[in-house]
């Protein structure tokens, strides 16, 4: 790019084991970048945008990863519908040594707008950003299927990921195993139930047997499978009233 022209983007050619990535660059001045903004690919950027570190021109490069998009890039519980596609700015000035990345501080209203055409709304559907410093953030999507951005990054739409087939199958054993737990469990109850009523029952027949042993002695008999207390036939002899002898 030492001989390159400002304000045109230029199609960088990518080795064959890259097929289906596509990346461009444009060479802009910082003063035109600020006046005018840049429009190119699916990025609209707007005026009133300053380079930081400061340099007199810069280069916005446009990556689409295509295909390769959720090998370089993966988020928790979402899918990707669109292809990754970054916009980064790098330094271009002759007087800088290196050719470094650099930041872009948006100082006007309107954020940088990123156009996905070929996706069709969809529920849950989600903007999300992957920042040069790590982070992953979400929007929500605009109309005319857009993103914004106050920065530069790589960007993309996702929607949350439908649970798979393993997963279905794990959560449906949790069920089953679950329902089973609970039936052997309410089994277990009632058995405790009865044995404790049982018990109960018993220490109160006890309770009552000792009771009357402690009280006058009674004789028992059996009716059927229980013992029952019976008073013995002894009984005071009546006396005749003629039998009295003054």
């Amino acid at each position: 790019m030492s001989r390159s022209h400002t304000g045109k983007l230029y199609d960088i050619l990518l080795p064959s084991n890259y097929s289906g990535m596509e990346v461009s660059i444009l060479r802009i001045r910082t003063r035109n970048l600020w006046m005018k903004g840049a429009n190119f690919s699916f990025f609209d950027i707007p005026s009133r945008i300053l380079p930081w570190p400061f340099s007199r021109r810069v280069d916005l490069v446009y990556q689409n990863l295509g295909n390769w998009s959720s090998l370089y890039y993966n988020v928790s519980n979402y899918t990707f519908v669109a292809p990754v596609i970054g916009l980064l700015a790098y330094n271009s000035s002759t007087s800088s040594p290196h050719y470094e990345q650099i930041e872009l501080n948006l100082l006007g209203d309107n954020p940088i707008v990123v156009r996905f055409p070929n996706v069709s709304l969809s529920v849950g559907m989600k903007c999300v950003r992957f920042s040069t410093n790590g982070t992953v953030e979400f929007s929500n999507v605009t109309g005319m299927n857009s993103c914004m951005a106050h920065g530069h990054g790589h960007f993309s739409v996702v929607i949350p990921s439908l649970p798979s087939d393993k997963m279905k199958e794990r959560v449906w054993k949790w069920w089953v195993i679950g329902f089973a737990g609970g039936i052997v469990g309410l089994i277990l109850l009632l058995v405790f139930v009865i044995m404790s009523h049982k018990l109960i029952k018993g220490k109160i027949i006890k309770k009552m047997e000792r009771q009357s042993e402690r009280s006058e002695g009674l004789d028992t008999i059996w009716i059927g499978r229980s013992r029952m207390p019976s008073a013995s036939g002894i009984r005071t002899q009546p006396e005749l009233e003629s039998a009295y002898v003054p």
